[in-house]
């Protein structure tokens, strides 16, 4: 069982706090949503634990399996067992798929995997996500749709088999059909690999496909509300304009 513990995080961006004391525990197996409006800190959330250097903790601590993951370098982080699924995906030039994933999944494991039983892994991962194998030669994002770069994406988390998946926005840009194959992608990982999500949205759409165990709500900078699925159902018809008193103040009743 792994657990992700943030404790009273803190984050500035340019010496302007956003994140204002976020309390959170993640286990596996659990997944947790993360919806709120734009500008609440919800993907400073995230990168601040992937270890963007955009973003200082000023406070606070973020521990996995009670290891400062906050001292730990970026690539330190991944082998620990952390994911970060990007909103912006980035091209990297002359980098194909195959080489780019089989690279990652070395520096992961910590050895190569061995050809033939990766090639494998790969087209049946691929197979799951509905891409066409073509696919892992392409350079990775160069002239990918969005729809294609989420299932990237999805694709590096079900070969890295992280402990602990942030989804930053995974839903974002995508149509019905790819939304489908991408949210199926991120339950086939959950019920083969117990991984502990964060899967963070504006939206309830990702959230009819991805169930989440928990749900809570980010204003200001810090959970002000947390619930179960029928709290992001509440979210759908209410919107979050009634969050905004309360983004100065603790978690809501």
């Amino acid at each position: 069982m792994a657990t992700l513990a943030i404790r009273d995080l803190h984050v500035s961006v340019d010496d302007v706090e956003i994140l204002k004391g976020v309390d959170l525990t993640v286990a596996s197996g659990q997944t947790h949503a993360i919806m709120g409006p734009n500008g609440s800190g919800k993907s400073t959330l995230a990168y601040s634990i992937a270890g963007h250097p955009k973003y200082t903790v000023t406070r606070g601590e973020v521990l996995l399996d009670g290891e400062d993951v906050l001292s730990m370098s970026v690539d330190e982080r991944a082998r620990a067992g952390l994911f970060l699924a990007m909103q912006y995906p980035v091209e990297v030039a002359g980098v194909s798929v195959s080489n780019f994933l089989r690279t990652a999944a070395t520096a992961v494991r910590g050895e190569a995997p061995k050809l033939r039983t990766w090639m494998k892994e790969v087209k049946a991962a691929m197979a799951d996500l509905e891409m066409d194998p073509a696919f892992a030669e392409r350079n990775v994002n160069e002239g990918f749709s969005g729809g294609e770069k989420k299932r990237h994406e999805i694709l590096q988390l079900a070969l890295l088999k992280p402990k602990i998946a942030i989804l930053d926005e995974t839903d974002s840009g995508l149509d019905v059909d790819a939304l489908r194959v991408v949210s199926q992608g991120v339950n086939a990982v959950r019920a083969s690999t117990d991984v502990g999500t964060l899967l963070i949205t504006h939206y309830t759409r990702i959230l009819r496909y991805v169930t989440p165990d928990f749900v809570h709500v980010f204003a200001g900078g810090r959970i002000v509300e947390e619930g179960g699925p029928e709290l992001a159902e509440r979210l759908e018809s209410e919107g979050y304009a009634r969050y905004a008193a309360l983004a100065g103040s603790g978690p809501a009743a």
